[in-house]
């Protein structure tokens, strides 16, 4: 018997495994192709794309999302039971269905990546703190002089591998934002995101994830 406790004892812990996260996203481009970036650039979790079908509101995709998480949390597999969903979308002037999608999402344990008026504000925040009065034209224009291939017609797409590179700075600008909103008395008002806590959450995934010897 002391042998078998010495050899547990003994025995190497084992090893980690990669979280997955099921995004889902809007959008033909932009946001899906920054996710694409960051899954090639961040090694320790495992990014999975699920691209809301075009004319889809955000509450059918929040509805989606939903059932994902509900098979996850039901999974035989107790290491997929850590996985995460997250709904990634914009406000855009969608008061309704953005209610609604928000709804789902907290009553179904889906992560929220929300922005307002829309996705560009995450990204002006690689660049510098953007804390100007904005609607999603604005914030597209802003940025097309800044982020080189970007097209804010969206007939093509920018590189975003080297935006990566920026996420920390652009995680420290968005809370600074989400704050003066709150100082404002407007929660989630323009401009805001909350990509950031998606973006830390795969960070965190991702350092606690330890390669086998």
């Amino acid at each position: 018997m002391g042998h078998r406790g010495s050899d547990l004892r003994r025995r190497p812990p084992t090893k980690s495994v990669k979280r997955r996260f099921y995004i889902y996203c809007e959008g033909r481009n932009t946001e899906p192709d920054y996710f694409r970036a960051m899954k090639t650039k961040v090694r320790g979790a495992l990014i999975e794309l699920r691209i809301k079908p075009e004319g889809k509101d955000p509450e059918t995709m929040a509805s989606a999302a939903e059932a994902d998480a509900r098979r996850i949390r039901s999974a035989r597999n107790s290491y997929e039971q850590d996985d995460q969903v997250w709904c990634v979308f914009d406000h855009d002037g969608r008061h309704e269905p953005v209610h609604k999608a928000r709804e789902i999402c907290h009553a179904g344990g889906v992560g929220i990546a929300f922005s307002n008026p829309c996705f560009e504000v995450w990204l002006l925040l690689h660049y510098d703190d953007y804390n100007k009065a904005c609607d999603s034209k604005q914030a597209q224009c802003d940025l097309e002089p800044r982020l080189p291939g970007y097209d804010k017609n969206r007939s093509k797409t920018a590189d975003f591998t080297g935006l990566i590179a920026s996420v920390k700075e652009a995680e420290t600008r968005a809370e600074r934002q989400l704050a003066r909103r709150e100082e404002e008395g407007n929660p989630n008002g323009a401009p805001s995101t909350t990509v950031v806590h998606l973006t830390r959450a795969i960070a965190t995934a991702a350092a606690q994830f330890r390669r086998p010897a």
